[in-house]
């Protein structure tokens, strides 16, 4: 048995064959020229002006040159792309720390911006480098020997001072769970350690059982439903990578005992899909995120859970260009993995009704398998959940699946991000959502502030979602009746609020938060959406003053979705106490321009 679940080089019949042109094509691209280097000066940015990206972009970078050339030299063996491998893991073991520093706990134990060597941090970022330094041995132990003895030893070293010794004396790491919140870094480092002392170590028993302890934490944790309330997007981070330590385990031949949620998990991509590449994007995430996800991953974890639909919408990427930014170890596995490279690509599942209990979480659409029509997503919650927004009763609208009213997501990561100043970004308030302001107040942060009485209902005429959304502000003795509807038998999304707020002279105003060209009409206004999305038309009761915010995007992470801007929908509802929104489909007037001048 191999040590890890992939086949070395020397297996020709399994890499002489491998279809991997474009990933070549790249890494031909890398030859001769310099490798990207991370600097002292940008790691030390974090501390300055919060800046993240300047360091790890190179070090992202740097790391994907390897995986392309680890691939160039298991298919090949040719000894050019042999010495590039041997390069970038050089490079690796020479980089002073392999965490990034936006995690580094340096300047708090001694009050350095920079790494502190002897004291090494074990975070997402030096797990990502000591699994893939495993990967790389296992694939290409043979070929490193032969071509430069002694660099395995490197790696076996740096693999102990930096990751094994302090996994094992330091069990203050907050990602352990050992308080209670189990969250997604618990898996993704887990598994990655995992993943080192099966290849990199020469007892891993010990090891490996604090693993088994640690990622247990995270299973148990996991509700009956599968949800994950970091969201969709880290979704892949979180569950899928305990699915991955799970197959790694076995692989061992140390078997895990299937729990409710580590089955029901596998469900959870599907059940975020809108249609096409959108996808429920609430939490921290993106509406449309990268497509370059391990399919082969939630494809072998659904058909060991025996969940076709799961598998089937890991199948609709079949075929997609395997790149290396998912990780080496799963980049080999996608490429080498006979039970994908045979799965035939299918459609994907898009169930009509989602209901996830734990999160609070309703999906609709029209009919189950069609992403044309309008489709519902509300949420209730509460506002201290992982990766959390202050969102408790917010909604997305899509029209043939694509997002009209949205959840603008997350903007490029900065120290500010997981500090105290989180609130402070405009895509965390409760005011850039689609939930209410009232009295002038908008949602607190906090496990005491979130839905109640919630009452959920799926027929085939409609699906809604009914929620008291009053104690997510910090005001006594606030009902507000929230109650989101998708009606089947009209084709119309109706979303209704009542409430008793209290007397005040601050104004009550209701948001929608809406992408797309928005133009005005006497009791509403129509939206032209992305991606030649069929336009529909917003209305809400006659009296009620609206007005528009334009919020121009200029950070990619939400450009890159949204195009150029989003636009809020302001509802003064100050002298009411009830109101309503309807969205309906404009199918008679054709959509007008080109769509993608509004992304």
């Amino acid at each position: 048995m191999n040590t890890l679940p992939a086949p070395t080089a020397d297996d020709r019949a399994a890499w002489a064959h491998v279809d991997a042109a474009d990933l070549l094509a790249r890494a031909a691209a890398d030859l001769g020229s310099p490798w990207p280097q991370p600097l002292a000066s940008q790691a030390a940015r974090v501390h300055r002006d919060g800046d993240r990206i300047a360091w790890e972009d190179p070090a992202f970078a740097r790391q994907h040159r390897l995986s392309r050339a680890t691939i160039a030299a298991a298919v090949t063996l040719d000894e050019r792309w042999i010495d590039e491998v041997v390069d970038g893991v050089q490079l690796l073991c020479e980089q002073s720390s392999w965490c990034w520093p936006a995690h580094d706990d340096t300047f708090d134990r001694h009050s350095s911006v920079l790494a502190t060597v002897t004291d090494p941090y074990v975070d997402l970022g030096a797990g990502e480098v000591v699994a893939q330094l495993a990967w790389i041995d296992h694939v290409l132990g043979a070929q490193l020997d032969a071509r430069a003895p002694g660099i395995r030893s490197r790696i076996r070293h740096e693999a102990q001072v930096r990751v094994f010794r302090p996994f094992v004396e330091r069990r203050d790491w907050h990602w352990l769970g050992l308080d209670g919140d189990v969250h997604n870094w618990n898996p993704w480092i887990h598994s990655a350690v995992l993943t080192a002392a099966m290849q990199l170590h020469g007892d891993p028993d010990d090891l490996i059982d604090l693993v088994v302890e640690g990622l247990h934490r995270y299973l148990v944790s996991l509700p009956d439903d599968g949800a994950i309330d970091e969201g969709y997007s880290y979704w892949w981070n979180g569950a899928c990578r305990a699915l991955e330590a799970i197959h790694l385990l076995e692989h061992s031949g140390r078997p895990v005992p299937v729990l409710p949620g580590m089955r029901e998990t596998v469900a959870f991509p599907h059940r975020c899909h809108l249609g096409g590449d959108w996808y429920a994007n609430l939490a921290d995430g993106q509406a449309r995120p990268q497509t370059d996800l391990p399919w082969q991953a939630l494809h072998r974890a659904a058909r060991r859970m025996g969940d076709a639909d799961a598998a089937a919408h890991a199948a609709s990427y079949r075929g997609a260009s395997p790149s290396e930014s998912a990780g080496l170890g799963r980049l080999v596995q996608e490429l080498t993995d006979a039970d994908w490279l045979a799965a035939t690509p299918a459609d994907p599942p898009l169930p009509r009704d989602v209901w996830l209990p734990s999160t609070q979480v309703l999906l609709a659409r029209e009919r189950a398998g069609a992403v044309d029509g309008l489709g519902l997503v509300i949420k209730g919650g509460h506002n201290a959940e992982h990766h959390n927004h202050n969102d408790v009763g917010s909604f997305i609208v899509t029209s043939d699946g694509v997002p009209v009213i949205v959840d603008a997501g997350r903007p490029t990561y900065t120290k500010a991000t997981f500090g105290p100043d989180r609130y402070s970004i405009w895509t965390m308030q409760s005011a850039w959502h689609s939930t209410p302001t009232i009295a002038g107040v908008d949602q607190s942060v906090g496990r005491e502030f979130a839905a109640s009485d919630v009452v959920v209902s799926t027929t085939d005429a409609a699906s809604s979602l009914a929620l008291d959304i009053g104690g997510a502000y910090a005001l006594d003795d606030v009902r507000w009746r929230r109650t989101a509807a998708l009606d089947r038998a009209h084709g119309i999304v109706r979303v209704t609020d009542e409430w008793n707020a209290p007397s005040s002279a601050a104004s009550s105003t209701l948001h929608l938060v809406v992408a797309g060209a928005v133009a005005p009409l006497d009791d509403g206004v129509r939206v032209v959406p992305l991606d030649g999305a069929t336009p529909v038309v917003i209305r809400w009761p006659t009296g009620i003053r609206s007005a528009h915010t334009v919020r121009p995007l200029d950070d990619p992470m939400l450009s890159d979705v949204w195009g150029e801007r989003l636009t809020r929908i302001e509802l003064d509802v100050s002298a009411h106490d009830q109101a309503w929104i309807t969205v309906e489909r404009d199918d008679a007037t054709p959509a007008t321009g080109d769509s993608e001048d509004d992304r």
